[in-house]
């Protein structure tokens, strides 16, 4: 079984070749694929030899883990793979730009023995974010959204009960997650160049915890921009003029 399941990252697959079902090993320049007939030329140019000149990393074989990928592809999973193990070190795990569309099973499964500290999704094509990752990673301090396509996140991330720090810019959001004001522990938020409308104020104003929103290059309708701005917040609020971001 392919430890990633479907292909979960957004790096297009190499199909050149035939339409059919060929190899996808068969541009790889091996030597010995030139001899259509004879004992001696199938068995030298055949399936042994492409699995020879391409072994599997060990940390890919400790999970069950097969070339059943397209080679493109493959190089995204064992990025991914990679970061993960040194996340087993350093308690950081750095996913960003490894082209995700979501958060594959098998990085839960790697991680199931550390404890993260922070989690950097940035630059990735995710559109959501599923409940059990604030389940499998509850104790981070640090998680980073920014620049992918998300438009709201899950309720269960009030369970992030450490998180301090959240960055959800450059992201799809219209409305700011009501979830955020629910973090026990959240100082830092932000939520600059979303595509936000409107902002419940009276759930801003219940926050005690917070520093710093950023809220910059939104959309925001005039009387909630007003109304922010005539609050006495005990945190940083950062709002463009009308001039800057008047749409």
């Amino acid at each position: 079984m392919r430890p990633f399941g479907n292909d979960i990252t957004n790096i297009p697959s190499n199909t050149s070749g035939d339409g059919g079902g060929g190899d996808p090993n068969d541009n790889n320049g091996n030597r010995n694929n030139t001899s259509p007939g004879g004992p001696d030329g199938d068995r030298s140019g055949g399936e042994e030899g492409n699995i020879d000149d391409r072994p599997i990393p060990a940390h890919i074989a400790r999970i069950g883990g097969t070339y059943t990928f397209p080679p493109i592809a493959g190089q995204g999973v064992i990025r991914v793979v990679q970061r993960c193990e040194d996340a087993k070190e350093n308690n950081n795990l750095d996913l960003s730009k490894c082209e995700l569309m979501q958060i594959p099973d098998a990085v839960y499964h790697l991680m199931r023995n550390t404890q993260l500290q922070t989690c950097d999704l940035s630059g990735n094509v995710l559109k959501s974010v599923l409940p059990k990752f604030s389940i499998k990673f509850s104790a981070i301090t640090d998680l980073n959204l920014s620049d992918n396509k998300l438009s709201r996140l899950p309720d269960e991330f009030a369970s992030l009960t450490a998180l301090a720090r959240l960055n959800i810019s450059h992201n799809s959001f219209i409305v700011l997650p009501q979830v955020v004001w629910k973090l026990p522990s959240l100082t830092n938020l932000d939520a600059k160049d979303n595509a936000i409308l409107e902002i419940d104020t009276d759930e801003v104003i219940a926050s005690d915890s917070l520093a710093s929103v950023d809220l910059r290059n939104n959309p925001l309708s005039r009387n909630c921009r007003r109304k922010l701005q005539g609050f006495q917040t005990p945190f940083l609020l950062q709002i463009s003029n009308d001039v800057d971001d008047d749409w």
